[in-house]
């Protein structure tokens, strides 16, 4: 207890000792019905606590002076729109009971009681930055921008929009986070907004902690990864269609080598043709020889005989001069179908070398395709 003449002299630095309390300080004095006296910090009121408001039944200061001893009550947010914790000290004079001096403090939540402290360091963390930020059920109540990066949209002492993910997470208790595009902040953000539990009811918010961290280097990343990844699948759809080329060419050449091989063969063929009709030819010679020889033997009866033979071993003759130029053209055709042979197949070994560097090709760009498509899910968790 305290007597009355203490509380005098409290009175006169009341003003002092508010403010002096980190988070600010309410005083007040009540009689045995009613608040007659208060005193706020800067920084913290309780705007439903004021002279004349009823000292409440059962109340941390009712039962302080029915008991005559301190008491500490932590309030429910129900009783006057916030927590508090009040701490009542019966005040008497000469052993009689004239009322109560109470210490109201806001009763905050461990996150925030701690935030000044850990907020300026936790908002640089982040490599480009990050805004941190508290509210109780109805406002900010504590904000931290980052060298890098700030937020102007909010200030503290500011209501919390009905649609807005603080809205969301005091309402469903959950944690949760979302992706925005620049339109609200100016670049790309994430938002991970958790809920705050009472520390003595694990199952009623009293309050959340937000982050909003920008994405601007990951979603460049991620634009990146995707253009990459479809330039790539157009790179591999054209090596694929090379590849199909280069294989259809492979098989052209191939049957290609095949016919000029056929054809130098024929050639061949036609060089054992024209021997046989060399032979024919110098046999016919032969006999329209004989033929001559028997005709002048015959006199006047074989003259006749003997125009004939002479036909006979001219059109021999001319039939080997036409073999001779015959061969002549065969071997010319087999010279260039040799050489037409050897750039076939020269062509050949590199249309197949083609066709599996192409391959080879499109495997390589499958895999950077894939590489391509793991630094986009990277970019979604940077």
């Amino acid at each position: 207890m305290i007597n009355s003449q203490a509380v005098e002299g409290i009175k006169q630095i009341a003003s002092i000792l508010v403010d002096s309390i980190p988070g600010g300080m309410l005083m007040v004095i009540a009689d045995r019905n009613e608040v007659v006296w208060k005193v706020a910090s800067k920084v913290f009121d309780v705007p439903a606590l004021n002279l004349g408001t009823r000292v409440r039944e059962g109340g941390g200061p009712h039962q302080a002076m029915q008991q005559r001893k301190v008491t500490e009550e932590k309030v429910p947010r129900a009783v006057y729109g916030m927590r508090l914790i009040m701490t009542s000290i019966p005040i008497v004079d000469e052993e009689v009971l004239t009322g109560g001096l109470i210490l109201i403090t806001p009763r905050l939540h461990p996150i925030a009681r701690a935030f000044n402290d850990f907020a300026p360091l936790m908002a640089n963390m982040f490599p480009e930055g990050s805004f941190l930020y508290m509210t109780d059920l109805e406002k900010f109540a504590y904000i931290q921008n980052s060298d890098k990066f700030s937020v102007n949209n909010y200030a503290v002492g500011d209501l919390i929009k009905e649609d807005s993910i603080a809205k969301k997470v005091i309402r469903s208790k959950q944690m949760l986070a979302t992706e925005m595009d620049a339109s609200n902040y100016g670049v790309p953000v994430m938002i991970v907004t958790y809920p705050c539990f009472d520390e003595d009811d694990p199952t009623q918010v009293v309050a959340t902690f937000g982050v909003i961290i920008p994405r601007k280097t990951a979603t460049d990343l991620r634009t990146m990864s995707a253009n990459l990844s479809r330039s790539l699948e157009e790179v591999a759809s054209t090596i694929q269609e090379m590849a199909a080329a280069s294989s259809n060419i492979s098989v052209n050449e191939q049957e290609l080598n095949s016919n000029i091989k056929n054809i130098f063969q024929l050639s061949e063929d036609i060089n054992g043709v024209l021997g046989f009709i060399k032979q024919i030819a110098d046999e016919t010679k032969m006999l329209g020889l004989n033929a001559a020889i028997e005709a002048a033997r015959a006199g006047e009866v074989g003259r006749g005989f003997g125009v004939v033979a002479e036909e006979i071993r001219k059109l021999s003759d001319e039939s080997k001069t036409t073999v001779g130029s015959i061969k002549e053209l065969t071997d010319k055709i087999k010279t260039k179908v040799d050489e037409t042979l050897n750039n076939s197949e020269v062509t050949l070994r590199s249309s197949e070398e083609q066709a599996a560097a192409s391959q080879e090709m499109s495997a390589s760009i499958e895999e950077i395709t894939a590489m391509a498509e793991r630094l986009e899910k990277i970019a979604e968790f940077a």
